[in-house]
């Protein structure tokens, strides 16, 4: 696997999330970087999941058909299954059901969000937009070159 790095301007891993990514906050998606995309990489995809909620694994975020040429997600990417900026992307569905990032909520025991950023040997063709995280998964089943996580703090 590639040195794949993952990292956001807005926080450390193990650093507790910036108010502004909380549900009672401002909730928009906090932003990303990364590095090291191995060059035969066709897709790179962001899955964000909380999995000490109260009822298993939350997803917060599902990104994908994101090319490898982008190297970084800006703060606030929306609500919307398609984003055209920094390039044509898709989002999936949250587990709320809705489309782009949905952020914890403020708890008195610290849960941790993992993003994870998977690089690809293909790309998700026959995935449409809004799909889910699951969905997502089992279309890059096998397909995994290189990944990379970064941990929130939300309490």
């Amino acid at each position: 696997m590639a040195d794949l790095r993952l990292s956001s301007p807005a926080f450390d891993t193990g650093d507790e999330l910036p108010k502004q990514f909380f549900a009672d906050e401002e909730d928009i998606s906090p932003p990303l970087t990364w590095e090291g995309v191995p060059a035969h990489a066709e897709e790179l995809v962001v899955i964000c999941e909380d999995t000490d909620h109260e009822e298993g694994v939350f997803t917060h975020w599902v990104v994908y058909g994101i090319p490898p040429s982008v190297s970084s997600l800006p703060e606030n990417l929306g609500r919307t299954t398609i984003v055209t900026e920094p390039d044509e992307l898709y989002q999936g569905l949250n587990e709320l059901g809705e489309a782009g990032y949905s952020g914890p909520s403020h708890e008195e025991r610290p849960h941790r969000l993992f993003f994870r950023l998977l690089a690809l040997d293909t790309e998700l063709v026959d995935l449409p937009p809004g799909a889910t995280a699951p969905e997502v998964l089992e279309a890059a089943e096998d397909h995994v070159i290189a990944s990379a996580e970064l941990v929130g703090i939300a309490q």
